[in-house]
């Protein structure tokens, strides 16, 4: 981390888990929400990284403009499921859908990443991903994972830091890229450009 916590950083993103992530590993930063439509970028024919990786692009650079000499960060993470994105749920019935889907098999989880800095044109986009290998969910498992609300807002419709990991055997692969933020790209990122 030498040389990057004085990088003057801005995370472009509302997430909890990626604010946390940043500050659990000592860099100094500001949170500013991304003003993107997710809706503008159809999942159904992309590339699931790819897919991330353009709408983490398009989160950091809407956030850059206001902050031309601080290096800003864009993320978003998804699930690929044998190669179809699987968002957030829009309700519970479609949380429950995709908690049955998810978690019947392996899947990925990516996450886009882009760093950008007007000031010097730097624009860096990444993914990483990584395999989750499911427990298999009990009705009534499914039933209180979906009346508990942890999926709100949730890639996948689960959290595994939150309750997500009870029903994960095991992950191949960051950790920190299924909780939204793949720690060890972006600091392998970071020290190539302070």
């Amino acid at each position: 981390m030498d040389g990057t916590a004085s990088v003057r950083m801005i995370l472009a993103s509302a997430s909890p888990r990626r604010r946390e992530l940043l500050a659990r590993a000592g860099y100094t930063f500001r949170v500013v929400a991304p003003d993107v439509d997710e809706s503008a970028f159809p999942s159904g024919t992309s590339d699931p990284r790819r897919h991330a990786e353009a709408l983490a692009l398009a989160k950091a650079r809407s956030v850059a403009p206001r902050f031309p000499d601080s290096l800003v960060i864009g993320a978003d993470t998804l699930i690929d499921f044998r190669g179809r994105i699987i968002g957030k749920a829009a309700d519970a019935k479609e949380a429950e859908q995709i908690t049955r889907k998810l978690f019947s098999a392996p899947h990925k989880v990516i996450t886009g990443l882009a760093l950008v800095r007007l000031r010097d044109n730097t624009e860096i986009v990444r993914s990483d991903v990584t395999i989750v290998y499911p427990r298999k969910m009990t009705e009534e498992q499914i039933a209180r994972h979906v009346a508990g609300g942890s999926w709100e807002g949730k890639a996948g419709a689960y959290a595994i830091q939150e309750t997500g990991d009870q029903f994960v055997d095991h992950i191949e692969g960051s950790l920190t890229n299924v909780m939204g933020l793949p720690m060890d790209l972006l600091e392998r990122l970071l020290n190539n450009i302070a």
